[in-house]
């Protein structure tokens, strides 16, 4: 029975449970399966637009920061690979500010500040981040130094402090600074006729302060010196120096301990690190414009530029000096963050691959291309017959590249027809395009220009496509094209048959290494149609066109959604089961969520496996009881968007490029196809079912905003649903001792 259309008097008697307020409390692990404690009084159970139903966006993304950055505390992982959790915090910090606190900060500067359905005002969601944030940073320089850094020197990995310098190591510096960065580097003394310089987005720098009067009389007594990129941020100090292992000394040491020799004839009284932060979202009105690209072009290098949202600075820095950074800047005591540490962390990424030591790092595996494929020359022939699905990283992606290969070179191919959205210029996708287009077929890519921090590799990758003769579509204006999808038209016996790939994340080998994701090619008909009129619609002109079996946003997805919602909670409301799984990145979208409580409050069962934002709050009783939200965190990137509904028992399953948000389901071209045939139903179900009972690398969501880490109890196994898909479905490398 739903509560939809009761008065607050006849509301369903339900146990009273104090309604969450709070967003940032900091996650726990425990060994139990977290219960809801509740009282037995009744509650009104609140309206389904109460705003303490709902999460803050950004305080959600924050808590997905803070569950990867507690990865590098868990021994379970090989030494590097948590040193990579802790740098991959740092770099999605960097975004989170470069977007998204950019963006809060952009609503208020230009007074059009608005609330989301948690009620937050952007002024309120900025503070309560900001004391987040900090409390993170001081954890995760802790964790670096105290943690890793001591572990990692066991290992004969050492980054050598100034005060640890031997003799041989301060001249093998001296050398090093001399011959290898004073030529390079260009301090700038700040004075009226040398204001401060105008600082590159996220780039290292230094405040100098002086002592003394220059050649020309100047004693400003302050000057910057900016760290050019392409100066290596940590260097391998040689082993006849440093002695046996990998030794490092920082860039920024280097500096520090010859900041002198920058200022002939001037005391330096301090040298301290510091970085700026900057707004790098691209504004580009697309109504404006005539030509994308061009625009994106001259955006592209306004990114480096855009105005302040974050100052660190080395904690060693004295208050005046930061007190001044921040002016500078037009920053606030909020948005400084003092470290305890380099500056730039993301830079120690260069060392966590070391070949010298395998046992840090994880076990090399071997994607597993699937045995109908592995000795079959002509894939065509084999997806002609049935369907064939591919779980990435656990197989491989490689039979997506050979179709596209062999479509290249097939005589019987006539057009190709990709959708792009982060591939790189030089990829062996990309490649077999161009080949293709020079072999006279006929290939359009549909080029999404404004994947954000991909802009600049897009724009290559469309020039080089245009070059080999292909044509190259930009999408539709106001519309994200985010669908992953390609078409290979080929004629067989007299008639065009098409063959379709469908996919969950990007056409990048890279990261079909590193994240989760699903493929599915095919020769269904009505789904090749399907895909045949999107591209219509895509590079054409016209109405939308009705399809058999491909949903797609922002026209019928997330209609459909709301369909199958409502039709799972209509059948539980007749005492029937009902049973919604998803599986995707980010839960958002308000009238979605709304429509999850309501099948809550009906008896429907919610499993949802959230990696990131989840705006929904599980386990608020009389709403969200039967909803449980759970994120795993482990060796690859969950980037997988699965959706299962019971459906009366005519089970539906689809996988999708959408995550449950407004601007993937209102905003962006979005795709969602079917898995169809009662054996890769049964197989994607019980994929699903592998992450519902993982115990080891999932986080399970309470309802005042926290995240719990789930352990095995008693005498329970430890199940991890990505150890176990890496068993089952790869092989592990074999090297020769």
């Amino acid at each position: 029975m739903s509560n939809e259309g009761l008065s607050e008097n006849e509301q369903l008697d339900v146990p009273a449970v104090s309604l969450p307020v709070i967003d940032e409390a900091p996650v726990e692990t425990v060994v139990e399966t977290p219960v809801v404690e509740t009282a037995a009084a009744p509650v009104v159970v609140p309206s389904l637009d109460d705003s303490s139903l709902y999460i803050h966006r950004e305080l959600s993304q924050l808590q997905f920061n803070i569950r990867v950055l507690e990865q590098a505390l868990d021994e379970s992982y090989p030494l590097l690979e948590r040193l990579k959790f802790l740098l991959i915090f740092s770099s999605n910090l960097d975004e989170f500010f470069e977007i998204r606190v950019a963006g809060l900060k952009k609503q208020i500067n230009f007074a059009r500040e608005q609330a989301g359905a948690d009620g937050l005002q952007p002024h309120q969601a900025l503070s309560r981040i900001a004391d987040l944030v900090h409390e993170q940073v001081g954890r995760q320089y802790a964790i670096l130094n105290d943690v890793l850094f001591p572990a990692l020197a066991k290992h004969g990995i050492n980054f050598i402090r100034r005060r640890y310098w031997t003799t041989k190591h301060k001249a093998w510096v001296r050398r090093y600074f001399r011959d290898e960065i004073a030529p390079i580097i260009t301090p700038i003394g700040l004075d009226p006729t040398h204001p401060f310089p105008l600082l590159v987005n996220k780039s290292l720098n230094f405040i100098v302060e002086l002592e003394g009067v220059d050649a020309f009389g100047r004693d400003s007594g302050l000057a910057v010196i900016p760290a050019p990129r392409l100066l290596p941020r940590i260097i391998k100090v040689p082993e006849e120096v440093g002695g046996p292992g990998a030794n490092y000394v920082f860039l920024s040491s280097m500096i520090h301990a010859h900041a002198d020799d920058l200022f002939p004839g001037m005391k330096v009284k301090g040298c301290y690190q510091f970085r700026l932060t900057r707004n790098a979202d691209l504004s580009v009105d697309t109504e404006d414009v005539e030509d994308l690209a061009r625009a994106l072009r001259g955006e592209l290098f306004s990114r480096r530029y855009g105005d302040a949202v974050r100052l660190e600075v080395v904690d060693s820095c004295p208050k005046h000096l930061t007190d001044q950074l921040l002016k500078q800047f037009g920053l606030s005591e909020h948005e400084l963050y003092q470290v305890n540490g380099p500056v730039n962390l993301t830079r120690l990424f260069s060392i966590t691959g070391l070949d010298s030591h395998p046992e840090l790092q994880y076990a090399p595996f071997t994607p597993v291309i699937p045995k109908l494929l592995q000795n079959s020359e002509n894939i065509f022939s084999v997806v002609s017959k049935q369907d064939i699905l591919l779980l990435h990283p656990f197989e491989s992606f490689t039979p997506v590249v050979d179709l596209l290969r062999q479509a290249a070179k097939d005589p019987h191919v006539l057009a190709i027809k990709q959708t792009l959205y982060r591939s790189g210029a030089n990829s062996e996708i990309v490649d077999a395009l161009v080949e293709a287009a020079r072999n006279g077929k006929e290939v359009t890519a549909v080029i999404e220009l404004r994947a954000r921090f991909d802009e600049e590799s897009n724009l290559a990758l469309a020039s080089r496509l245009q070059a080999a003769g292909a044509v190259v579509i930009y999408g539709v204006v106001g519309f994200k094209t985010h669908s992953k999808m390609m078409l290979i038209l080929r004629r067989e016996n007299g008639e065009i048959r098409r063959y379709a790939h469908l996919g969950t994340g990007n056409y990048h080998a890279g990261n079909a290494r590193l994240y989760t994701d699903y493929s599915l090619l095919t020769a269904d008909v009505a789904l090749g149609e399907d895909v045949s009129k999107l591209f219509s619609q895509l590079i054409g002109m016209g109405k939308t066109l009705r399809m058999k079996k491909l949903l797609h946003a922002p026209f019928t997805l997330k209609k459909t959604l709301l369909d199958l919602i409502a039709k799972e909670t209509a059948a539980a409301a007749e005492g029937k089961p009902a049973h919604i799984i998803a599986k995707f990145n980010s839960l958002t979208d308000a009238k979605i969520i709304r429509a999850l409580y309501k099948a809550s409050q009906t008896g429907v069962k919610i499993d949802l496996v959230v990696r990131g934002m989840c705006c929904l709050r599980p386990g608020i009783p009389g709403v969200s009881h039967n909803i449980q939200v759970r994120s795993i965190i482990g060796r690859f990137l969950e980037h997988t968007r699965v959706y299962y509904f019971l459906n009366g028992g005519d089970e539906l399953i689809y996988l999708s490029s959408a995550d449950w948000m407004e601007r993937n389901l209102d905003k962006r071209v979005e795709t969602c196809f079917p898995v169809e045939g009662k054996k890769l139903i049964t197989r994607v179900k019980k994929e699903l079912e592998a992450y519902l009972t993982d115990n080891t690398h999932a986080w399970v969501l309470q309802p005042d905003g926290r995240y719990v880490r789930l352990s095995p109890t008693g005498n329970q196994n430890s199940r991890s649903a990505q150890a176990s898909l890496l068993e089952k479905l790869s092989a592990p490398v074999i090297t020769a001792r």
